[in-house]
């Protein structure tokens, strides 16, 4: 386990040396480097939200479309149901994650 925790620590130290000196964060004052990462934490936990509150309904509605142009327009209100279903517990697994990770931290 601990060996994980190690690659896992290596890994997002490697990611955060790579992000430095690819976008000169290094060369920062600590208040200019406060200002990237929070501009940079907000754009990504912005991005996470989105996906999280419209994915599903773009999923839904991509998948109803797909049935209309496969089978026409009398039972799409099955697939459509299926698809509802489908994508209410996709959204509450994603939900019940989250807030796993919440309660850790």
């Amino acid at each position: 386990m601990s060996s994980y925790l190690e690659s896992l620590s290596k890994w997002i130290q490697l990611k955060i040396y790579q992000l430095e000196v690819t976008y000169s964060v290094y060369i920062f004052t600590p208040i200019e480097k406060f200002i990237f990462y929070s501009v940079l934490f907000l754009l990504f936990s912005l991005t996470f939200i989105a996906t999280v509150l419209y994915l599903p309904h773009h999923v839904q509605f991509i998948a109803s479309r797909a049935w209309f142009y496969m089978h026409g327009d009398a039972p799409a209100e099955l697939g459509k149901q299926s698809v509802v279903t489908a994508a209410t517990v996709v959204a509450g697994k994603v939900a019940e994650a989250t807030a796993s990770v919440v309660r850790e931290l």
